[in-house]
């Protein structure tokens, strides 16, 4: 074989790679949705930067955890989970300077504590924002509610 032939076959190899990729995506997608209503959540992981940090995930309600699942990720498993007992929202915003570009469009920063005051910053759209609130706010009976 020439050179431009096996230029050719790599091409090819790499084209099939990157559609298997992208296949498994939306299975994967799919998959997390089967147990579940997903939704767009964006976490900051790194705040040492002004408007950096964000990575996009989805986010899913399983029972009393909130589940977050990277976008480009092939796990099977959540990346991240947040207890409801753990968390407390503080308040929400709207992004500002670099990350307008880095969210997705129309979303909100939201800022959570957790019970040792730990700052967790996620990034919803508006009306998930309002779903993320009911379901703190539907804390099973006895629930110290002063947190």
């Amino acid at each position: 074989m020439t050179w431009w032939e096996w230029l050719l076959d790599l091409v090819g190899v790499l084209l099939l790679l990157v559609i298997g990729y992208g296949v498994c995506l939306m299975v994967r997608r799919r998959v997390i949705a089967r147990h579940g209503g997903t939704f767009e959540l964006s976490y900051r992981v790194r705040a040492a930067k002004p408007g950096r940090g964000w990575l996009l995930g989805v986010g899913r309600y399983s029972g009393s955890t909130l589940e977050w699942f990277r976008v480009f990720s092939l796990a099977p498993v959540p990346k991240r989970t947040w207890d409801r007992t753990g968390l407390v929202y503080a308040a929400s915003r709207v992004p500002e300077g670099g990350e307008e570009l880095a969210l997705y469009p129309d979303h909100l920063v939201v800022e959570c504590r957790t019970l040792d005051g730990a700052l967790v910053e996620l990034a919803m759209a508006p009306q998930s924002l309002i779903g993320f609130q009911a379901w703190l706010e539907s804390r099973h009976p006895g629930t110290d509610w002063s947190r």
